[in-house]
């Protein structure tokens, strides 16, 4: 799997030099059409889970993308409205993830994303300890951190 990771990159860089285009558009142009590429000669390659991790990534990328988005324009609203609807608190959520990297990704992610923050971890690293600046139902926030955030980064890692 890392070999056509690394394949894909020399792929990557080609493209970007051979166009011309040696800026981030160029490369990340490059390092689709060599993953294209690489998926339509996937037969000769034999098994590999190197094609399911990139488009997971990519999802991941993408889900991690619209929550900045929608808690932005969530915490900005709460800000700029005379009325605030802010209802902090902190919850535990239990964690699927067991690695150290896997629980970093998922804190740093809830980190990043604005109106919520990653406090700690339970010394058995089964829970995971998050303030959120809008808490309407313990349950349904534990489930979207669960099911937006820890999923996607158990598929993209795993």
């Amino acid at each position: 799997m890392s070999n056509l990771f690394v394949f894909n990159l020399f792929l990557a860089a080609g493209f970007a030099v051979i166009m011309g285009q040696l800026n981030p558009t160029g490369f990340v142009s490059g390092f689709v059409i060599g993953y294209l590429a690489l998926w339509i000669t996937r037969h000769l390659y034999g098994p590999s889970g190197y094609f399911a991790r990139v488009i997971n990534i990519v999802r991941l990328a993408v889900t991690f993308v619209w929550l900045l988005l929608v808690s932005n324009f969530r915490v900005l609203w709460d800000v700029i409205t005379p009325r605030h609807l802010s209802s902090p608190a902190v919850i535990g959520v239990p964690l699927d993830a067991r690695t150290d990297f896997e629980i970093m990704l998922v804190a740093n992610i809830i980190s990043l994303t604005p109106g919520t923050l990653s406090l700690d971890v339970s010394a058995d690293r089964k829970t995971l300890y998050v303030h959120m600046m809008f808490l309407d139902d313990v349950e349904t926030a534990r489930r979207d951190i669960k099911e937006k955030i820890e999923k996607r980064v158990l598929e993209a890692v795993r």
